[in-house]
């Protein structure tokens, strides 16, 4: 039996849930102090960039951790997708589009707290 097929407690999901909502209100964050700040060659636009990096692997890991009864239940989900993006950004760092990644954070991301039912 893999990690994903193990039985998940309903609260546990739900804490997942409430993490993955979290990052979902801090990707809002960094896209409302706009894409010129984000793409800025300063050092503000490289930590701004960071942090949206970080955020984009801290949902992947949450969903990772999401077991194949929910994803089947929310099948309009790219879930492969997800996984490969955070692959992408934690393994292969110098591969990074950086305007592929503010894309992710102000359409991807809400649009996956939406059909998870955890926009605001």
């Amino acid at each position: 039996m893999t990690p994903s097929e193990h039985p998940v407690p309903e609260s546990r999901l739900r804490d997942w849930l409430d993490d993955l909502a979290g990052f979902g209100r801090d990707a809002d964050y960094l896209v409302a102090l706009g894409r010129d700040a984000y793409l800025a060659d300063t050092a503000q636009g490289r930590l701004l960039r960071n942090a949206g990096e970080r955020l984009l692997i801290k949902v992947a890991t949450v969903v990772e951790r999401f077991p194949e009864d929910f994803k089947s239940d929310h099948h309009n989900i790219e879930w492969v997708d997800i996984t490969r993006m955070r692959n992408l950004v934690a393994h292969q760092y110098d591969k990074v589009n950086h305007d592929l990644m503010w894309v992710t954070l102000q359409r991807d991301i809400p649009a996956l707290m939406k059909r998870l039912g955890l926009s605001a």
